[in-house]
């Protein structure tokens, strides 16, 4: 018999599989209505899946050939936590950085909690200081 726990792993990893392959129209799907992010350096949760999508949008359109690894996952009740690594390659702008055309990975630990058979709430705390290090333009006289 499959746990609650389970099913919210597998949901996951389905829905980090259509971001991957582009399809943000099924991602956002697995979402609530009401889905809520918690974002580092947001005062106050962003709330609704046009958020969560706008955001989603950004990293393919600067790293198109995005790949999301599952490094470590494990779920109890509601509530699921997974160590990510995120690889691609810059080739649109990110942030304030145009593309660089560099090979970038980084690692996100990440919360979510679930109601029924959908993603409610994210809590994300990815490693931007080190992306942005990756992508941002090399001193000027260095």
């Amino acid at each position: 018999m499959t746990t609650t726990a389970e099913k919210n792993m597998a949901l996951l990893r389905t829905a980090f599989q259509a971001v991957e392959s582009g399809d943000l129209d099924a991602a956002q799907g697995m979402l609530t209505e009401d889905f809520i992010a918690n974002l580092p350096g947001s005062p106050e949760p962003l709330r609704g899946r046009e958020v969560w999508r706008l955001g989603a949008q950004a990293m393919l359109g600067a790293f198109p050939d995005l790949k999301i690894e599952v490094q470590d996952i494990f779920g109890v009740d509601d509530k699921v936590t997974v160590l990510l690594r995120f690889r691609g390659t810059q080739l649109g702008a990110f942030q304030h950085f145009e593309a660089t055309g560099r090979q970038v990975s980084f690692r996100s630990i990440e919360v979510y909690r679930m109601e029924g058979d959908r993603i409610a709430e994210e809590w994300v705390a990815p490693d931007i200081i080190g992306l942005m290090q990756q992508i941002a333009p090399a001193p000027a006289g260095g």
